[in-house]
């Protein structure tokens, strides 16, 4: 279930309260009520990716696409004149006649530098501020726009996408991702028809004379945000061999460094950006680079960033992955044995894996799931008080230290139970069973009325009785494309793919497949 929910600090924030499962009831993680009630687990409506509100250009993590294509120079100086204008307007109406400061950072794609001169022309021209980061990681926006007091901040990134695609992501004042009433705001300017201050706005003025903005080297915010960093490492790396892949992207100036700080024996792969290789068979969804590079130079752990550093998975001293789901458990566990698992709750997405699940039942940890996407976890937890949460892929937020998913904040944190309990990253990994998954994407006629078929809907809970407690399945529909996906989580591989087939010949067989 979605519910929005009015709150002065992040505007109309969409919180995920419960997902509906087979019978219509809320989903409990608990696995002894899993054992009475055999679909528990098995959500067929877990969470319809379209239900979550989205713009017609800002989704869940910003405006984003293949730069000069669906996303120009001329979206980011729109872009611009707004958030220029309008936060310059609620300081005026608040009797602050200082022009707005917004903070700008970017990734090493070629396209970002001619964002980040569009989005200053914009909102230069509309009296604001623009403070320069260069290139640096999402989080550091956001947490230089909290603690210097920006009016917003503004990071040029499309993540772990390819060199060719490109991203705006908007933060507000807190270090959050920007409301949706404010995001909804800035796709009425583009489309020309913005309405806002009880009053229409086909143009906006432009600022003259000593209105117009200024534009300030920033980089100390950035030194700053390292420093920070830094702080947090409570145990000395000295004699640690670390190994770190940048992906060619935000990381590859400051990851080395934090890590040299501390005092470990750092080991980098590439860490050479030339604004066309960032995540080219490199970081976080290419981690098999770093798998052969810890083994071959022997080292303790490695941690691979995506391209903007918001993201971080880990390799074992064995060259085993770490996902996201081993770092919430291993860090989960952690914080419990110390009494520091406020709610005694980790937070997750609908598609971490079963295992994990069970791992902490087993410890008596509480879960929570929300959708797809770190902005619904981070949501969750600001209203719950929860203290960890992320996703599978390594978008973890350690809400006491970062208001979003942090990678090299996220590496330090696995270096810190390393150390504490003086055990390799393999041990502290052991005790969860990652299950055996299938996923199966569908390209359907009608996405709703494939889940909802009746015939389709008890294919799905005759196999979720059937999985009883041992596995899981999860029926959902993608946000963008006309399609159904059915995942299986099981015990082995062949059972996973028995009762994926099993629904998926069900829909083919009502004529919803294409």
């Amino acid at each position: 279930m979605i519910m929005t929910k009015p709150c002065s600090k992040h505007g109309y924030a969409i919180l995920i309260c419960c997902l509906y499962v087979a019978d219509g009831r809320q989903w409990s993680v608990s696995l002894k009520r899993l054992s009475a009630k055999a679909y528990a687990y098995s959500l067929i409506h877990s969470l319809n990716e379209g239900k979550t509100i989205m713009g017609k250009y800002f989704g869940t993590d910003g405006f984003r696409g293949e730069a000069g294509i669906t996303l120009t120079a001329d979206h980011a100086y729109k872009v611009g004149r707004f958030l220029g204008w309008y936060y310059n307007m609620l300081r005026e109406r608040n009797g602050n006649n200082e022009p707005a400061r917004i903070v700008i950072g970017k990734d090493t794609r070629r396209s970002s530098y001619m964002f980040e001169y569009s989005l200053v022309a914009g909102l230069t021209a509309s009296g604001a501020d623009a403070y320069l980061l260069h290139v640096t990681t999402t989080p550091s926006v956001a947490y230089i726009a909290r603690v210097d007091d920006f009016d917003c901040g503004i990071m040029i990134s499309a993540s772990h996408n390819p060199y060719c695609d490109n991203g705006i992501k908007l933060i507000d004042c807190y270090g959050e991702k920007m409301p949706e009433e404010t995001l909804l705001l800035v796709e009425d300017y583009i489309d020309g028809k913005l309405h806002v201050f009880d009053k229409d706005w086909p143009e906006l003025p432009f600022a003259h004379r000593e209105h117009i903005g200024g534009t300030v080297d920033y980089v100390s915010g950035r030194n700053r945000y390292m420093g920070y960093l830094i702080s947090l490492g409570i145990y000395s790396f000295k004699g640690v061999k670390v190994g770190l892949d940048c992906a060619n992207g935000s990381s590859w100036n400051i990851a080395k460094s934090v890590f040299d700080a501390l005092g470990a024996d750092t080991y980098v792969i590439n860490n050479k950006p030339n604004g066309l290789n960032i995540n080219n068979n490199a970081g976080s969804t290419h981690i098999e680079g770093l798998q052969k590079f810890v083994v071959e130079n022997g080292l303790d752990v490695g941690f691979a960033f995506d391209g903007d550093a918001d993201r971080c998975l880990c390799v074992d001293e064995k060259g085993n992955v770490i996902t996201g789901d081993h770092i919430l458990y291993i860090y989960g566990c952690y914080m419990k044995e110390r009494g520091k698992l406020l709610t005694n709750t980790v937070v997750t997405t609908v598609m971490s894996n079963f295992g994990l699940y069970k791992a902490f039942d087993e410890k008596g940890i509480g879960c929570a799931k929300t959708a797809v996407g770190d902005k619904y976890v981070y949501e969750y937890m600001a209203k719950n008080g929860c203290r960890i949460g992320g996703e599978q892929s390594g978008h973890i937020i350690f809400s006491k230290y970062a208001s979003t998913g942090d990678g090299i904040l996220t590496s330090l944190k696995m270096m810190e139970v390393m150390l504490a309990k003086k055990m390799p990253m393999s041990k502290l990994a052991e005790p969860l069973k990652i299950y055996p998954q299938v996923l199966e994407n569908v390209r359907v006629t009608d996405k709703k009325a494939a889940q909802n078929d009746p015939a389709v809907q008890a294919a799905v809970k005759a196999v979720a009785e059937a999985l009883g407690d041992t596995g899981r399945i999860l029926v959902r529909e993608s946000g963008t494309e006309p399609v159904v996906r059915v995942m299986v989580e099981a015990p082995d591989h062949d059972t996973c793919q028995k009762y994926v087939s099993q629904v998926v010949d069900v829909i083919k067989a009502k004529d919803y497949a294409v």
